[in-house]
């Protein structure tokens, strides 16, 4: 399978499958000299494992991570990383079933039709889990990236049709609600709306939304390795991910541009700032130094108890309930994976812009 490499300068491979003994990372490109402990990978991974709420999947994982090279006295040493989180409660039963039909909203039918043949025990490659990897991998590149300011701040915006109120944002509450939302009245709403949810047998989507600050002016490609575009490729590689926007997104389309575009001034260093942000920190596909807001929709999770309608490989039409243990949304878990994923981006854009000015490369050797 090809497909599992991310990345060019700071590049990562995740591997393993929902199901199998383990599922795990390796890091190539990280530079060597970071302070890197498993506590620092280990914070990431426990704000996606699953088992933490009602509103999550009651599969229970530590998803305690190893550090199997790469890492020595504390610090990276240049050489590839080799992370690794085993699976400890696989109940591979509650899917055989399942071996049979192609369920409604899952990969079931794409992955036979490419492959032909298919892990049907949770989804193999193409389930969630699979993005254990990612997260620590975007705990290392966030480590790096602390270490040039560049901070973030991910949290959940809506959960079906129920959206935070900017007027009650508070940053306090996204660790004090099982949703990850910053609006404690969004977040009550919210779960009696999943609570309804739950009761039908059903799913939702929701928001995820990313802000991130202390990316300096000058990061990304004028054409095909744009910032912006980097981070959609990144987050769409997110299964369930089905929308995509930086900035004002869809609602730029409309406005018009005396509204949309972003007067410059000086501010009293002298320095070049914004008036306004409607560009979400990106331009020309190159960063503007100011703060890069973006979000990210994520369909209901596609694995309901309700009847559905699907077809088996026996030519007939049959309806389904689909067992096994499920999130009723997605978004909460996913809010870690969106930030590592841009965290991944950032890292490798900002090692590749390393080389983007002879000053860049001269200050580098001639240093002493």
């Amino acid at each position: 399978m090809s497909g599992s490499t991310f990345g060019n300068r700071f590049r990562i491979t995740t591997w393993g499958e929902s199901h199998g003994t383990g599922i795990g990372v390796v890091i190539d490109g990280c530079p060597a000299g970071i302070p890197l402990c498993k506590e620092d990978i280990q914070a990431y991974l426990d704000r996606r494992k699953p088992g933490t709420s009602r509103y999550s999947t009651p599969r229970k994982e530590d998803d305690a991570v190893e550090i199997q090279s790469g890492v020595f006295e504390g610090k990276t040493t240049g050489t590839p990383i080799s992370l690794t989180i085993h699976n400890h409660n696989q109940r591979s039963a509650d899917y055989s079933e399942i071996a049979s039909y192609y369920r409604p909203g899952h990969a079931d039918y794409t992955f036979d039709q490419k492959y032909g043949f298919r892990d049907y025990r949770g989804g193999g490659r193409s389930s969630a889990r699979e993005t254990a990897g990612r997260v620590a991998a975007g705990a290392v590149a966030a480590k790096l990236l602390q270490m040039l300011g560049v901070r973030f701040f991910t949290y959940v915006k809506s959960i079906g049709t129920v959206e935070i109120d900017p007027n009650r944002f508070d940053p306090a509450q996204i660790g004090k609600n099982p949703l990850v939302m910053p609006d404690a009245e969004a977040a009550k709403l919210a779960q009696e709306y999943l609570e309804e949810c739950m009761k039908a047998q059903n799913s939702s989507g929701g928001v995820v939304e990313c802000r991130i600050t202390g990316v300096p002016a000058g990061i990304g490609e004028p054409v095909f390795q744009k910032l912006d575009s980097a981070l959609a490729g990144a987050v769409f590689s997110i299964g369930a991910v089905k929308g995509f926007e930086i900035g004002d997104g869809f609602a730029a389309a409309k406005t018009d541009g005396r509204t949309n575009n972003d007067g410059f001034y000086y501010d009293k260093d002298g320095s070049i700032r914004k008036e306004t942000n409607h560009a979400g920190g990106i331009l020309g596909g190159i960063s503007d130094g100011d703060e890069i807001i973006f979000r990210a929709a994520f369909k209901p999770t596609p694995s309901i108890s309700a009847t559905q309608q699907t077809v088996n490989k026996n030519g007939e039409t049959i309806s389904v309930n689909i067992k096994g243990r499920h999130d009723p949304v997605i978004v909460p878990r996913a809010a870690v994976v969106v930030e590592s994923m841009a965290a991944l981006t950032l890292a490798d854009l900002m090692l590749i812009n390393m080389s983007a000015q002879a000053d860049f490369v001269t200050e580098h050797y001639h240093r002493t």
